[in-house]
């Protein structure tokens, strides 16, 4: 009977949801929450033990809980890993793809996870790790679990796996030789003719699609015009009120700046965990330059400054959160003519 470890988070394991974030990590004989959900799908094998962690807390406290993970593993043995699935969930996809990839190397075993393929996580882990082609959200789980138990089984018995496109999975970008009759140049004028004929084909090459967004048009009159600042660098009051994630945020703060002429060290620091915040925290102007935008409203270059600063994180956060929260926020920038959007 093969020996299987699983990990999940502090909602799939069954302890809370948002509010539960930062729970830390736990070690549980057997099958806990939705790792039950594999029983009588694996061949020949069992899960043995479930790990659980709040996904804030795994984020921005990677090395420790995987120093966890490896205290609770010094006498255990087993054959393979199991995490998630996370579907379009960014933390919680980065922190299967990041303890996966760890048991990987560490343990010299196969390590699966299943995302959507809009999770920043895939494209973090992909080339380190098995990622299956998942929906998403857990709307999908049996459909999910299904295909990840298969997958288990087929790499337990040894099977050949085929390309990514026939088992689900996202190519991790190596390149293999495959022997075809036909030789390139013939195939692809069959599936240009097939493109042509509105016919179904099947490209040999994907490559990726990016939606394209027109720029604003510019501003008429920078003089009269009320400036918003923006930022994804992560700079917010001091203590992190509205508690703004370290990466793939999925909310956003306003704060109140009418009456600042800048943001001084210890009223605003930075949470970003992309960049070393020493020097941010020093001066958060350097992410979100206040200070800048005071000078040019009094010297008349601009009119006016919008009295609340919007920020967030902008770091491996997914393309539809980022879309739904820049939608969001412009719906509040009442009266503002133009933005400045500052990164890190």
């Amino acid at each position: 009977m093969k020996k299987i470890v699983f990990y999940t988070n502090q909602f799939f394991g069954q302890i809370g949801g948002e509010d539960k974030a930062y729970t830390e990590p736990q070690f549980h004989e057997g099958a806990v929450g939705n790792a039950k959900a594999f029983d009588g799908k694996l061949d020949d094998a069992e899960i043995i033990a479930t790990f659980i962690c709040g996904d804030n807390y795994y984020v921005e406290n990677m090395d420790a809980v995987k120093d966890f993970i490896k205290g609770q593993l010094k006498d255990i043995e087993f054959d393979f890993f199991i995490a998630g699935p996370a579907f379009n969930a960014g933390r919680f996809g980065i922190a299967c793809g990041d303890v996966c990839k760890f048991i990987k190397e560490e343990y010299k075993v196969q390590a699966i996870t299943g995302l959507y393929e809009e999770n920043p996580a895939v494209e973090m882990y992909k080339k380190d790790i098995y990622i299956l082609r998942v929906g998403k959200s857990a709307a999908g789980m049996r459909k999910a679990v299904e295909l990840m138990a298969e997958f288990t089984n087929k790499l337990q018995r040894g099977e050949k796996l085929g390309n990514p496109t026939e088992e689900q999975y996202y190519a991790s970008g190596k390149r293999i030789n495959v022997f075809k009759e036909k030789n390139g140049a013939e195939r692809a004028v069959e599936m240009l003719l097939k493109r042509l004929n509105k016919e179904e084909y099947e490209t040999e090459l994907e490559i990726s699609v990016y939606e394209k967004v027109e720029p604003a048009a510019p501003l008429k009159d920078l003089k009269s015009a009320k400036i918003a600042l923006c930022t994804t660098g992560g700079i917010v009051p001091f203590g992190n009120p509205d508690h703004i994630p370290a990466a793939t945020a999925k909310i956003y703060g306003m704060y109140d700046i009418s009456q600042k002429d800048k943001l001084k060290e210890g009223e605003f620091e930075s949470v970003h965990a992309g960049y070393d915040p020493v020097y941010a925290n020093k001066d958060p102007n350097r992410v979100a330059p206040l200070d800048v935008l005071r000078k040019l409203k009094d010297e008349g270059v601009i009119g006016d400054v919008y009295p609340y600063l919007v920020a967030t994180t902008g770091n491996s956060t997914s393309v539809a959160d980022a879309t739904r929260m820049g939608k969001e926020i412009a719906e509040k920038l009442d009266g503002v003519d133009g933005v400045i959007l500052t990164s890190t």
